[in-house]
């Protein structure tokens, strides 16, 4: 019979600790099965406090960190459940060995814990997406001055930039292409989109360019507070754009919370307006977006009224002054366009019944 300290020296551990693993087996599991239970809690807290983050904050993902310990962490577990069925079905003789065994998964596991993820850092951050594509319609004879606006973004010397032009002439249009473009170049980090409108509400512009940015206001913030949690926010986004839709009057970009674009910081500031003087007032490099000539709306307008109408030559005359009467803007075009195509082709149904 191999005797009790041949064994011991086997395993490579004094005989002192050998009797110690032998004798108190039941210990070690008890302290085993307690750590075990922690870091099982610990997991599970971790990945419902996560969960609640990236629902909270959309666009959010979560730290390779945080997943690299939930991933590990699982396997621990598994291991740890495959130590305890060993020592559960072990033999007496083996007692000592198993006795090591758990001693060993427990400092594993305590040593996981200690290195469990802070959730008062956070958990998450934010995704890679710049942003998200918006939809958009045809430009027709607005490449010149989509160019224009395009070569501002290349400049360093220019950071604030201004769209302005009457209603409907296309500015909202040829920014949503430019927007797209910015994101497909992936020259920038971020391209934020916001419409203010008449009617603006500074709270409410806050909350949606702090939306755009994947966060969340707290509602109790002050005037001041708001703005500075939006600036450190917009900071933290890195080199961006921020596009401000349909502005109709001059906007106080500190009281708001925007960080004052530069040339050195790289943060570029887009507005679209009707307003010539907004532009001014706001320090704008100044755009103008012109009416449609007499023939690009002519174009856009045939390209939207449906074949039905253009092939009848005889209605060519009226069309065009239709055309005419719409002053160039590509929205009234498009809206009129639309109309007179619903019409004649409810017209066409009704005289050919069997079409």
């Amino acid at each position: 019979m191999v005797s009790t300290v041949g064994i011991a020296n086997c395993l490579g551990t004094p005989v002192c600790k050998y009797l110690q693993y032998h004798r108190k087996l039941n210990d070690y599991v008890r302290k085993f099965r307690r750590i075990r239970d922690e870091l099982n809690c610990k997991m599970e807290d971790i990945e419902l406090q996560l969960k609640a983050e990236l629902l909270r904050l959309l666009g959010k993902i979560p730290k390779q960190g945080v997943e690299n310990w939930l991933k590990d962490v699982k396997e621990m577990i598994r291991e740890a459940q495959v130590v305890e069925n060993k020592v559960s079905n072990g033999r007496y003789l083996r007692r000592a060995c198993n006795g090591k065994l758990v001693d060993e998964k427990t400092r594993e596991m305590k040593e996981f814990l200690a290195k469990a993820p802070n959730a008062s850092e956070g958990l998450a951050i934010d995704g890679p997406s710049a942003g998200l594509p918006l939809p958009t319609s045809e430009l027709v004879g607005e490449e010149a001055v989509r160019n224009e606006i395009w070569v501002c973004f290349m400049q360093e010397e220019v950071s604030k930039v201004g769209v302005w032009g009457m209603g409907g002439v296309g500015k909202t249009t040829i920014m949503q292409h430019i927007h797209n473009d910015l994101l497909e170049q992936q020259r920038f980090e971020r391209v934020i989109w916001v419409t203010i409108s008449k009617e603006f509400n500074i709270v409410k512009l806050q909350n949606d360019i702090t939306s755009a940015l994947n966060g969340k206001m707290p509602e109790e913030a002050n005037k001041v507070r708001r703005a500075t949690i939006l600036s450190e926010m917009l900071k933290r986004a890195g080199k961006h754009v921020l596009i401000l839709d349909d502005v109709w009057r001059e906007v106080s970009l500190e009281e708001i919370g925007i960080p004052k674009p530069s040339s050195s910081n790289g943060y570029k500031l887009v507005l679209t307006t009707r307003v010539e003087q907004v532009c001014k007032s706001m320090g704008c490099k100044m755009i103008k977006v012109k009416a449609l000539s007499e023939e690009e709306a002519l174009i856009l307008f045939l390209n939207k009224v449906g074949p039905n109408i253009v092939q009848n030559q005889t209605l060519m005359p009226t069309l065009k002054l239709i055309v005419k009467e719409c002053a160039g803007l590509p929205l009234t075009i498009v809206v009129i366009a639309g109309t007179l195509e619903e019409k004649m082709t409810l017209l066409f149904v009704q005289t050919h019944p069997g079409n």
